[in-house]
């Protein structure tokens, strides 16, 4: 029976060494005025940006929110990590 595990564990260690190894890569990021920013900080000022400007656009509706307290941080959530999915995935 143990003969059985030892394939199993050998091939699940080599998965995970791969898995942690990928994060090894070079972290993408933009010059801005001859300084560089991760992505992800550009990712979450325009997710941010995109929010205000859904927030905007409920009040100009006049689309009234049964819970902004939790509507807008999901909003800003959901722009930030569409964002890097689109762009860095």
């Amino acid at each position: 029976m143990m003969e059985g595990i030892r394939p199993t564990l050998r091939k699940s260690g080599l998965a995970f060494v791969l898995l942690v190894s990928t994060g090894c890569s070079r972290a993408p990021s933009f010059d801005i005025v001859g300084s560089f920013f991760p992505a992800w900080l550009m990712c979450v000022l325009t997710g941010l940006l995109l929010t205000l400007a859904a927030r905007w656009l409920f009040l100009r509706l006049g689309i009234v929110l049964a819970v902004p307290v939790l509507t807008y941080p999901s909003l800003a959530a959901l722009f930030t990590l569409a964002l890097w999915l689109a762009f860095f995935l």
